[in-house]
């Protein structure tokens, strides 16, 4: 496979085009697992958070699809430690981000200046915030007198209010957790001297983190890349310029196989220098997992509906509560709901998509539930609800 060249856009089928999206994803190849979390956060560009801890938290499964068994603790210090290895901040959602890359958010701590609020209007006493973090930090929440009023999760308090608009303009960082309570921080106290002295237009903020999500993603449409990175309408101007220019470090290439409409894509030239190899384990991936987040993306990849249906009413759940899809064999091939009760790893429900071998997918399933049991300090198994065809074959394979 070679990149092509100024005049010419290489053509990919689709099964190429999904080896190159795992090989870039880590998901493919063992020289992904090299340099364990770390290198894992710096390969993705940007690690998911999200409150919801059912097997694990979301940040965890997407270094633990990758690394396999990993130590929970590697995984935190990868994330959080000190001096800074990553912050958190605004880029597909709420995300644990490489610390190297804090000049590129540049463009979007201007815009949240420029607009003066996120999700609350700003109180009053936004200085006197900044100033007891200058004067006592670094200080989490409750430090700071709470982080809610007393109603509902978004019902926050005006110290809580305040410091997270801190956070969103660059003023103060949280670069490290203390009980999943963000800790916050000045940046000059933080964030590396000469990450800090960077001053990036916000053209060259656009242009390097494109090349950033082109390069975890593979192979991207720009419908990917902006999802990736959540653009706005004016930065999706730029976002083309840099495309075009090639200041993204992206080279055009068409997915033959793919919806006409997002046929043509952007690759990684790096990605087209070599046939993908290897397999890689069956695995849970978290529905915030980068390899899934992107609904649209996921179907036209994998040919994969999925959604998260947690904040789905019970009786309208398809899936579950916390469906995970199952990757095998370079394919989503079905879903697992997890839970835990005491030491039990609980399969409240187990589906595999039309058409996947039951015989074959059974093994690997229960190959899968057993590390994942291990991983997270159960010693045994429980499945409540299978697809009928599965249940006698999974039995079997889980009780050998």
């Amino acid at each position: 496979m070679t990149p092509p060249g100024p005049a010419a856009t290489l053509e990919l089928s689709a099964g190429e085009t999904r080896r190159i999206i795992l090989r870039a994803q880590g998901l493919l190849g063992a020289d992904a697992r090299r340099g364990g979390a770390a290198a894992t956060l710096r390969r993705l560009g940007a690690v998911q958070l999200d409150t919801i801890s059912v097997l694990a938290r979301s940040h965890e499964l997407v270094a633990y699809a990758r690394l396999g068994a990993v130590g929970r603790r590697q995984v935190e210090l990868a994330y959080w430690d000190d001096p800074a290895r990553a912050f958190e901040y605004w880029c597909h959602a709420a995300c644990v981000l490489p610390i190297g890359d804090w000049p590129l958010y540049a463009f979007r701590r201007r815009y949240f200046r420029a607009r003066k609020q996120h999700w609350h209007a700003l109180p009053a006493d936004v200085d006197k915030v900044l100033d007891q973090v200058r004067e006592n930090g670094p200080l989490t929440a409750t430090d700071m007198g709470g982080a809610k009023n007393g109603g509902a999760w978004w019902d926050w308090s005006d110290s809580k209010i305040a410091v997270e608009w801190l956070l969103n303009t660059g003023e103060v960082v949280c670069t490290r957790r203390s009980g999943w309570r963000r800790v916050y921080d000045l940046a000059e106290r933080a964030v590396p001297a000469h990450l800090l002295a960077e001053d990036l237009t916000d053209a060259e903020c656009v242009g390097r983190l494109a090349g950033i999500a082109g390069r975890a993603l593979g192979v991207a449409t720009r419908a990917d890349l902006v999802d990736f990175l959540r653009l706005k309408l004016p930065e999706g101007a730029l976002l083309d310029r840099a495309l075009l220019d090639g200041a993204a470090g992206l080279v055009p290439v068409r997915v033959s196989g793919w919806p006409e409409r997002s046929a043509s894509a952007w690759a990684d030239p790096a990605a087209l220098r070599s046939e993908p190899r290897g397999r890689h384990r069956t695995t849970p991936l978290s529905p915030f997992d980068s390899l899934v987040w992107d609904r649209a993306r996921t179907a036209r990849v994998f040919g994969f509906t999925h959604r998260l249906e947690a904040y789905v009413p019970r009786d309208r759940r398809v899936h579950g509560y916390f469906a995970m899809p199952v990757l095998a064999g370079g394919r989503l091939i079905g879903r697992i709901d997890p839970a835990r009760e005491g030491s039990t790893l609980v399969a409240r429900q187990i589906g595999l998509e039309p058409g996947v071998n039951r015989r074959g997918a059974a093994e690997s399933l229960a190959d899968a539930l057993r590390e994942a049991a291990s991983w997270v300090g159960c010693d045994d198994i429980r499945v409540e609800r299978v697809d009928p065809d599965l249940a006698a074959p999974l039995g079997r394979a889980l009780a050998r």
